[in-house]
């Protein structure tokens, strides 16, 4: 069985499909991302809206249904928080502070971490683009490893926190 770099490397996307679109200089929503209505004219929810909150799925890794309760979550809503996965959350809030940081960065400097043709990780859309005939709104950036090798692209000489 092929791992997943391999696996991208034997399907490349072409770089019009990596690069996702510039959310700060169109005006109006571009054909390419202009998605057909469906025969339902009425939007289907996805999460539920209760008050303030969405309201979806927890799962708990601790718990023995677990791998049943992500299976079906992902069958039927497509997302999931999980709870109990041992992550501290000053990590995660280190994560999310990183995250905002690359994100809130004018497109010009986020495609210098762009994901190559035949590579897994950088900047880019989702891998899933080609299937669909429209482009989603979307921007991602993919990890497997270490991300410095994209972080120092992005900064040159405030990369060091990503060791």
């Amino acid at each position: 069985m092929a791992t997943l770099s391999e696996a991208y490397t034997e399907t490349p996307l072409h770089l019009q499909h990596i690069i996702p679109i510039d959310f700060d200089s169109v005006k109006e929503v571009p054909e390419s991302h202009s998605w057909p209505r469906s025969g339902d004219e009425s939007p289907r929810r996805i999460l539920s809206l209760d008050g303030d909150h969405f309201s979806l799925p927890a799962i708990d890794l601790d718990s023995p249904d677990a791998i049943k309760m992500v299976g079906h979550a992902c069958k039927v809503m497509g997302i999931f928080q999980v709870t109990n996965h041992g992550i501290p959350s000053s990590l995660l809030r280190e994560v999310e502070s990183q995250a905002w940081q690359f994100f809130s960065l004018p497109a010009i400097a986020k495609v210098r971490a762009v994901r190559s043709p035949g590579g897994a990780t950088g900047y880019g859309v989702a891998r899933m683009t080609p299937f669909f005939n429209k482009f989603m709104w979307h921007e991602g950036f993919t990890m497997m490893g270490s991300p410095l090798e994209h972080a120092r692209e992005v900064w040159p000489h405030g990369y060091g926190k990503f060791w």
